[in-house]
């Protein structure tokens, strides 16, 4: 992986842990999450414009834009949910934590990657790390009632939110080869803000959708320029490099997730969470080695 693709995911990572502990610390998370996408697609729309002037799409770029935004309302959803229901310092980790699980694995089979054996060793130590985080203190629990993980409806949508990352990863390596990655993130976002349009004013109240807003503004503006960042960075790096190497190193971001919940949210801090993130650092320096 080169040092250009790695400075780009940890950015990334950065970016995409600071809006998730702003989603956590904000009202109603769904409402919260759909403005914003709302934010982002209205500031960020002369950028849009400019980009899809300079790079037309072809029909399979469309296709691939539709997919994704699919996938990313779902997304949305998913997350928003999961953080109502539990920590920051819990939901974050699982939730990144099965893609990079998965998505090297369908990249291997459904892309056709290889996966040099150091980033193999450096995968395992993050995923290793992940659930180190997430589940330190119940391994001999889980091992033995290993569905009583999924009594916790916050961790449900945690596991959900990490099966639809996996998947749109997956179909964003391949729209970025049709689509400039930037183009192509804020046509995700755009698109996601309408989508979500209809489910929001179905299952919320009109007031509370104000409420949040007026509560929150500026919090739901920076969340929405970040998370353009964010993901906009990882998708520059899926054209640079492979799918099965940067899903798994943008978890950096998982460190300073817990790092968040632990130092601003107050959330409990023990051994296994400062030796899950010991193993997700080392994960990240031998992938970033790794050919």
């Amino acid at each position: 992986m080169t040092g250009l693709s790695l400075g780009l995911v940890l950015l990334s990572a950065l970016a995409h842990s600071t809006w998730n502990l702003l989603l956590k610390r904000s009202g109603d998370k769904e409402v919260f999450v759909w403005w914003l996408l709302v934010a982002g697609g209205v500031v960020l729309s002369p950028l849009g414009g400019v980009l899809l002037w300079l790079n037309p799409i072809q029909p399979p770029g469309w296709w691939l834009v539709l997919a994704t935004v699919v996938l990313h309302i779902f997304y949305f959803v998913l997350l928003g949910r999961g953080y109502a229901q539990g920590d920051l310092s819990l939901v974050y980790p699982i939730a990144r934590g099965i893609g990079p699980m998965l998505v090297p694995i369908l990249a291997v089979v459904l892309l056709g990657e290889d996966i040099h054996l150091m980033a193999v060793i450096g995968i395992i130590a993050i995923v290793s790390g992940i659930y180190t985080i997430s589940w330190w203190g119940n391994f001999a629990h889980l091992l033995r009632r290993p569905l009583d993980l999924l009594r916790n409806r916050g961790t449900r949508y945690a596991v959900l939110t990490g099966l639809t990352i996996a998947i749109y990863a997956l179909i964003d390596k391949q729209g970025v080869s049709h689509v400039q990655p930037f183009l192509y993130m804020y046509l995700m976002t755009l698109g996601s803000a309408v989508g979500l349009a209809p489910y929001i004013l179905r299952q919320k109240q009109f007031d509370a959708i104000k409420r949040e807003w007026r509560t929150n503004a500026g919090s739901i503006v920076i969340a929405g320029l970040l998370t353009f960042l964010a993901y906009g960075l990882v998708l520059t790096a899926f054209s640079l490099s492979r799918v099965s190497y940067v899903a798994p190193a943008r978890e950096g971001g998982i460190v300073v997730g817990v790092l968040m919940g632990i130092f601003i949210l107050k959330e409990p801090f023990g051994t296994g969470r400062l030796l899950g993130s010991s193993l997700i650092v080392a994960g990240l320096a031998l992938i970033a080695v790794s050919p």
